[in-house]
């Protein structure tokens, strides 16, 4: 137990901390709060309650610290080591983010002067506008205040924004224990950690219409920039603890070239250059000026701060703002174990290896964007998360799988005319394993140029070495929900399903050839206007000299297209988005027992569509009764007997 004096010497000569964050100086012009800015704080029975953009469907959430308070209410004190007044003043003056005295609470073993347990419990606050904020802010490690907009927030999240409030609490016992620590480790206070909670409520999986993605929300070119590799296997974004150092090297950035909390903050959610140019101009650093500025931030950034500071008053302070211990059920803390995989590994085959859950081994890892993990080597290994304790069973049993019990994997990159079923056979593999792998849950048309996983056997043992794992992954795809559309009811890959090219028609005769000018709407494709003139493509770029990208750039709304048809406008119809003729296209049509010698890629579903006729149709006139294995070359019936 070091000597009080040796301490006192110590702390005499620590400098004050930069990072101390010490209430900010009204800024100029505060004046003290009057009858109507208190009416605002609580709001009027008179006043409609502003619309606070709550209506997310993706919970946010944050929490106090739990663990830590628990320890802190266990410990005992020892009175004869209890340091002076003096000391506990020099400790406080340090700052509470600062890890010398973080350091120094260790050394003097003081659980009591940590400040949740120091101050207590804070009685019900039912006046927000009187408040006496400074018996709050020895609380919290960032900066608080309660500015009108914070009181408005206060009341959302007790009130219509109540049953959100609670999950987010709830999942923050998660996170918290690992977060907070990094944030620490970076220079940053640990209370920061509840901007993860106003942006997506602790959730890996939340995803913005901004494209944004995870805990904190990082948009892509951002998560890349602070090193959140993002590709077809994984998506690191949304790996809690990956994430966390990313965000907080990116906060303590923003802090770095802002100078205050409030104004990282705002910088997190706009940017930081807009945050800049608003200082400069009008020559303040203080948040609340800068978000009165009208034509200044935007409304969600003007209402982020606030929020923040809501989520940090009742989540650590819960029972002060109305909440009771018995609304939460806290989840527990992250804790897990890792193993080093050498080779892209179904998921499935894994989680039976460790004796667990395959949706545990997904909720610790959820940076895996397939149901496998990433390609990997005995020199360059994956690193896979793992509950606590079924590591070395997981090292034992996955040794002795054998090959028919195990899945390798392939990637496909969609072509033109490709089906789901026809991947499947391609490869030996099955339609629900794939969409399996991929997380897709059903699939009638492919995207082009897209990838999929492809679950194929492990192995040379030839169809049976693999059928095990393979009927096994088909068997857990259809019981989570997985559905596999017939064959026949595929729509291959790159077919057009815009609509029906509906633009004005001019008529005229050139050198005794009609010709259709024809004027581009909006919508319209070269595929549905060659439909409906009975022509193609290929001749709609010959007379209008397009090459095949010039003819993308040549169908603007207004730009016009010459036409020679042989006949006048056929009539087509849409159904469900996809243009049907109703006679057909093809040469073959009119002619008694018109045959279509079957190509590659085709399917009874895209030949019903060029020669105008039902998948029923050509069925019943060519006597098919399996759809699924039909060869190339077959010649089939496309005209009724």
């Amino acid at each position: 137990m070091p000597s009080i004096s040796l301490l006192l010497l110590v702390l005499a000569s620590v400098p004050s901390s930069q990072g101390a964050l010490p209430m900010p100086p009204p800024p100029p012009g505060m004046r003290v709060l009057g009858a109507e800015d208190k009416r605002l704080m609580v709001g009027s029975a008179d006043e409609p309650e502003e619309n606070l953009d709550e209506g997310d469907e993706e919970p946010t959430a944050e929490s106090a610290e739990l663990e830590e308070l628990r320890a802190l209410e266990d410990a005992t004190l020892d009175p004869g080591a209890r340091p002076n007044a003096e000391v506990l003043q020099s400790l406080r003056r340090l700052g509470l983010a600062n890890p010398l005295r973080q350091r120094m609470l260790d050394a003097l073993e003081e659980p009591t002067f940590r400040e949740d347990e120091a101050e207590g419990e804070l009685a019900l606050i039912t006046d927000l506008a009187n408040v006496d904020i400074s018996r709050l802010q020895s609380r919290y490690d960032i900066p608080v205040e309660m500015q009108p907009l914070v009181a408005k927030y206060v009341e959302f999240f007790r009130g219509p924004g109540r049953k959100w409030f609670r999950k987010w609490v709830n999942r923050s016992t998660r996170y918290l224990p690992v977060m907070q620590p990094i944030l620490e480790a970076n220079g940053l206070p640990r209370d920061t950690v509840y901007l993860a909670m106003i942006e997506s409520g602790f959730s890996p999986s939340a995803y913005s219409w901004a494209h944004a993605s995870g805990p904190w929300q990082f948009i892509s070119s951002t998560g890349r920039q602070y090193g959140l590799h993002q590709d077809f296997w994984v998506d690191e974004r949304r790996d809690p603890l990956k994430a966390t150092r990313a965000a907080a090297r990116y906060l303590k950035d923003l802090h770095r070239e802002l100078g205050h909390w409030y104004l990282a903050w705002a910088g997190y959610n706009t940017g930081s250059s807009r945050v800049r140019r608003l200082m400069e101009r009008l020559d303040t650093k203080d948040f609340w000026v800068i978000s009165a500025e009208e034509k200044g931030l935007a409304t969600e950034t003007k209402h982020y701060v606030p929020k923040l500071i809501a989520a940090a008053l009742i989540t650590k302070n819960p029972s002060a703002f109305g909440f009771s211990e018995s609304e939460f059920e806290y989840e527990p803390p992250l804790t897990f174990e890792e193993v080093k995989i050498n080779d892209a590994t179904d998921l499935d085959v894994i989680a039976r290896a460790a004796g667990v859950d395959v949706k545990e081994v997904q909720e610790l890892n959820p940076e895996l964007r397939r149901w496998c993990t990433p390609p990997s080597s005995a020199k360059n290994p994956y690193v896979l998360r793992l509950p606590r304790g079924t590591a070395e069973r997981f090292a034992e049993n996955f040794a002795s799988i054998p090959a028919k019990e195990r899945l390798t994997f392939r990637v496909h990159k969609v072509k033109r005319g490709d089906t789901l079923s026809q991947i499947a056979l391609t490869y030996g593999s099955a339609p629900e394993a794939i969409l399996q792998m991929n997380q897709l849950k059903s699939m009638k048309t492919l995207k082009l140029n897209s990838e999929l996983v492809i679950p194929v056997q492990a192995g040379r043992g030839g169809k049976e070495s693999g059928e095990g794992a393979l009927a096994r992954k088909v068997a857990q795809a259809r019981r989570s929900g997985v559905t596999v559309l017939r064959p026949e009811d595929e729509v291959p890959a790159g077919t057009p399903r815009g609509p029906v090219a509906t633009g004005p028609i001019k008529t005229e005769t050139i050198n005794g050839r009609k010709r259709v000018t024809y004027g581009v709407q909006s919508g319209d494709s070269l595929w549905a206007i060659a439909q409906r003139f009975q022509v193609n493509a290929d001749e709609l770029r010959k007379w209008n000299n397009l090459t095949v990208r010039a003819s993308k750039k040549a169908l603007k709304v207004g730009s016009v297209l010459y036409v020679f048809p042989d006949n006048g406008p056929k009539q087509v119809e849409e159904r469900a988005g996809t243009v049907i003729a109703q006679r057909a296209v093809s040469g073959n049509v009119g002619r008694p027992g018109a045959v279509h010698e079957l190509a590659a890629g085709e399917t009874l579903w895209s030949i019903a569509q060029r020669y105008g006729i039902s998948v029923d149709d050509i069925k019943r006139w060519n006597n098919i009764k399996d759809t699924t294995r039909l060869p190339t070359g077959l010649r089939l019936t496309v005209k009724a007997p």
